[in-house]
């Protein structure tokens, strides 16, 4: 058995920044985060604001079975309140604060732009959308036009990245420019912005967003950030998560307007791999499994939460350049990939001595609180003063709603969670008791959970078992 294990050791070295002797290969954590995530006093309301319809999955197999798969609701920051809402399934609604009606704005599969969501409904589809900070201002560049990151098979364009290794499907940026930015239904012109093929079924393309508090003329104004997944498949098989060759694993940086002849978008000066021929330039942080979801804080900062393997979920802060571990780290852990001689799966405790340097979490739970982190805002609203300030994010299998506090956080020393308290019609209930539906991936039920916010800075809760949007108010 000593000499399997010396054996291993050394088929290992080649591939692992950091190898322990033979004599103090360190032991699995059972239990990596033993503090436990406590109730908090701060007590909420969810009220019902609206309802989204009804919808099915182009291929069923395999799917959670949800009524709808709403993602995110955001605002179009126009002065107009409306909110929109997307569905995986290809949907995008339309409201506005007084959910008074809802409007189809854009169905993507009847727009002959090659969107598919056949491959895995739980994570293909229509991921993400944004409206450019100028959409209502006539005479800019940005007027009237937003972006959608979805899903197309492979071989329906020349992909940007990885066009030979389009496997499954492929992810895709494009950009919608509507005749009527005020109409309530879109009608217009669109065009193909980016595109990079895709291994496997899942850890694709998520959120896309603009800083929504870049002023006009800045470094960040009208620049797109995009958040893609490692490819999928387990424990990064590509080892994409450590790979500045393809803009996998982390969030991209474009500028959607400033294309030419030879590439649909432009490279901002600033980012921090540009004119590196060995570097893919798009890359603004890398080293993360799966961050389907990110958000800005109003002074700039980007929290970003970011879905673990199978022991730790992560809220990072965003940081130019920054490299966040995966797949040799995990939370403020080691992975098997990350010291060898130790079997995948669980995590270590980290090495002495870092051999490269990494951007550690500036929060962390492990699996015996929840599944999987999805979305997270910091808390700007006036109607909670209680939540002034606080990053509050939600575990998409359980349901719970999490926070801390958003000052001083400090990387590689996670701040202390506590689990925000819901009231459903005048009794304190689980999320995942009011909107929870069967889950596919384990027994019982799963509350597929997201959080949706307004431009006044109010938060909802979104769910996918019943299609229901909830705004969260003072607690009466």
């Amino acid at each position: 058995m000593e000499i399997i294990k010396t054996a291993l050791l050394i088929t290992s070295a080649s591939l692992f920044p950091f190898v322990y002797a033979a004599d103090s290969v360190p032991a699995a954590l059972d239990d990596p985060i033993p503090e436990k995530i406590l109730k908090g006093d701060i007590v909420v309301e969810a009220v019902n604001f609206i309802r989204v319809p009804q919808s099915t999955d182009a291929n069923p197999e395999g799917a959670n079975r949800a009524y709808a798969r709403i993602q995110y609701m955001l605002p179009i920051r126009d002065g107009s309140g409306r909110l929109v809402i997307n569905d995986l399934r290809g949907l995008l609604y339309i409201t506005d604060n007084a959910s008074s009606e809802l409007s189809v704005y854009l169905d993507i599969r009847q727009q002959n732009v090659g969107f598919d969501d056949s491959m895995f409904a739980n994570e293909t589809g229509l991921a993400g959308f944004a409206f450019h900070p100028e959409f209502a201002q006539q005479g800019r560049p940005g007027y009237g036009k937003f972006y959608t990151a979805y899903s197309s098979a492979s071989g329906q364009e020349i992909a940007d990245y990885l066009d030979d290794a389009a496997d499954n499907h492929e992810s895709v940026i494009r950009e919608w420019t509507a005749d009527d930015p005020a109409a309530n239904v879109f009608a217009g012109t669109s065009r193909e912005v980016f595109r990079i093929g895709q291994f496997a079924q899942n850890h694709n393309v998520g959120t896309i967003k603009f800083n929504p508090y870049a002023n006009s003329g800045s470094a960040d104004y009208g620049v797109l950030y995009i958040s893609i997944g490692d490819g999928g498949g387990a424990n990064d098989p590509y080892e994409y998560g450590q790979s500045l060759t393809e803009p996998m694993a982390g969030i991209m940086r474009i500028d959607p307007l400033a294309g030419n002849s030879d590439i649909a978008y432009g490279i901002p000066a600033d980012n921090p791999f540009v004119n590196d021929a060995s570097k893919a330039d798009e890359i603004w942080a890398y080293g993360l499994r799966h961050t389907q979801h990110f958000s800005f804080d109003s002074d700039g900062r980007v929290f970003m939460s970011d879905i673990g393997q199978s022991q730790v979920e992560e809220v990072n802060i965003g940081i130019p350049g920054a490299n966040y571990g995966w797949r040799l780290r995990e939370g403020t852990f080691a992975t098997a990939f990350g010291i060898g001689g130790v079997r995948p799966g669980p995590v270590y405790p980290l090495p002495a001595e870092d051999e490269d340097e990494f951007t550690y979490p500036v929060a962390q739970y492990d699996h015996d609180e929840g599944n999987a982190i999805s979305s997270g805002f910091v808390y700007r609203g006036s109607g909670i003063p209680e939540l002034q300030g606080k990053y509050v994010f939600s575990d998409l299998v359980n349901g719970r709603l999490f926070y801390i506090e958003s000052t001083n956080l400090v990387p590689g020393n996670p701040a202390r969670i506590q689990e925000l308290r819901i009231i459903f019609n005048g009794r304190e209930r689980e999320v995942l008791g009011v909107g929870g539906f069967p889950n596919t991936y384990a027994a019982g039920n799963r509350a597929g959970l997201r959080l949706g916010l307004d431009a006044a800075g109010e938060l909802y809760l979104l769910t996918k078992g019943d299609g229901w949007v909830r705004k969260l108010v003072k607690a009466q």
